[in-house]
């Protein structure tokens, strides 16, 4: 057994810990819920929605309590209430479209023949969560993986170690069988033992590159279908006719909220040059009126990253881009301790020979740059290895849509940033992995095709 801290950002304390399951003992846990998803499967499709809906409303009963303790494991500032809105929003819509995206495809039905394709249950779903959105990345899987009629293990991040009993108590609680949906704890050796052994019939992971490619070595010949969210760095593109404004507001948030620890968070931004400076004054403005502090204060309005180890990238790549010619424009705040606790940082004179432009941040930090046209700037958002998502800013739609079929991404935002649609398919390209979550597709990904040829019996 290996014991995993969660160290919290706020003082470097040992918030909470927990021991992992040895392999012998996780085996027997995830026979326990193989054993149980048929019959979990095979209860009525209604039945399974409201049970997992009910589920989610034990989540919000306990909101109060979920966000100081957020604060405590990964700093995100309590004034910004926790993620109940966006995790009700996921789970409802999927709830909405269960009904047509499970439905059987009806072929014909004739005197002779009925064909269909039925939508089944890949069994056991195991969901490996990340910490900076812990239960909305997770119920992005969970909720819709259990009204299929999947079972589910969750794995939730040791930098936010107490997500995943929450969850499984409040469905618990709520009357989801326990075998159904189990929270465990694993280190990585026992995870990727498991996965080998096919232990899984469908894996989704949210996290980096890295524990991407650690995932599909240990998938390798298993066949079991894999979901992956991985690493990104998301464009914001500008156009000399934006609502400037708008735009400033909207990117810099997306740049900066969560200390820059989202997703699809905004990484680097092009500005069409007749709106440069005044883009640039508007950003350094908003950023300088930041406080950082104690996520715990509500006067508090950006925390501290969630792991020295994230900080610390982040100092080196803006250390490297200033001694490349970079210019900061955010003096260093009082609060910044070397530690977690983190300016927040614009950049100009940056180029994509520095990796402050080309490398996932994941942190309170970004570049900006001047670009002439469309054209420079599509391929300035396609020199990525990445694609999750990307912003653009015009008051034409058509030119948008021109311009979004010609960027390598996975989802194409007009005017807004930094969200996630759950009727929309969440999904990603190049180094950002594979797969696709929520919508109807989330649906198709997490059960398999079945068809049925009967013949009819005639005289």
């Amino acid at each position: 057994m290996t014991t995993l801290t969660c160290t919290s950002p706020i003082d470097g304390s040992a918030f909470a810990t927990r021991e992992t399951l040895t392999a012998d003992a996780a085996r027997d846990a995830i026979a326990k819920t193989r054993a149980a998803q048929a019959d979990w499967a095979a209860r009525p499709l209604q039945e399974r929605i409201d049970l997992v809906m009910a589920g989610v409303a034990a989540i919000g009963e306990m909101n109060d309590e979920i966000v100081p303790e957020l604060a405590r494991m990964m700093g995100r500032p309590v004034r910004y209430g926790g993620e109940f809105g966006g995790f009700n929003e996921r789970a409802s819509y999927m709830a909405e479209i269960a009904q047509e995206g499970l439905a059987d495809i009806e072929i014909s039905d004739d005197a002779t023949f009925h064909r269909y394709i039925r939508r089944v249950p890949h069994g056991v779903v195991f969901v490996v969560a990340p910490w900076n959105y812990p239960y909305m990345t997770a119920i992005n899987t969970v909720a819709p993986a259990l009204i299929a009629g999947n079972a589910v293990v969750l794995k939730h991040a040791t930098q936010t170690l107490l997500v995943g009993e929450r969850m499984a108590r409040a469905f618990h609680d709520a009357g989801v069988p326990e075998d159904v949906f189990r929270n465990v704890f694993l280190d990585h050796d026992t995870t990727s033992q498991l996965i080998s052994e096919s232990c899984f019939d469908f894996v989704n992971f949210t996290g980096s590159v890295g524990g991407g490619k650690a995932m599909e070595r240990a998938a390798a010949g298993t066949f079991t279908g894999l979901g992956l969210e991985l690493g990104g760095k998301d464009p914001g593109y500008v156009m000399e006719d934006a609502d400037l404004d708008a735009a400033v507001d909207t990117l810099i948030d997306g740049a900066m909220f969560n200390s820059g620890q989202c997703c699809c968070g905004i990484e680097r931004i092009y500005v069409h040059e007749s709106l440069f400076d005044a883009f640039v004054e508007k950003a350094v403005a908003i950023v300088k009126g930041y406080r950082l502090g104690d996520p715990l204060d509500p006067e508090t309005t950006i925390g501290p990253m969630a792991n020295a180890r994230f900080a610390a990238e982040v100092r080196a790549q803006i250390s490297e881009a200033l001694e490349a010619g970079a210019t900061a424009h955010i003096d260093t705040f009082a609060q910044d301790d070397g530690g977690t606790y983190l300016t927040p940082q614009i950049l100009t004179g940056v180029s994509h020979d520095m990796r402050v432009m080309r490398d996932e941040s994941f942190g309170p930090v970004v570049g900006i740059m001047p670009v002439r046209d469309d054209a420079e700037a599509i391929a300035l958002m396609n020199d990525s290895p990445f694609g999750l998502t990307a912003s653009l800013w015009t008051a034409d739609v058509a030119r948008a849509a021109r311009i979004g079929d010609a960027i390598e991404t996975g989802t194409i935002f007009m005017n807004r940033a930094d969200y996630l649609d759950p009727a929309l398919c969440w999904t990603g390209c190049k180094s950002t992995g594979r797969g696709g979550a929520l919508s109807v597709i989330g649906y198709h990904n997490l059960t398999r095709p079945k068809s049925y040829h009967l013949k009819k019996v005639t005289s």
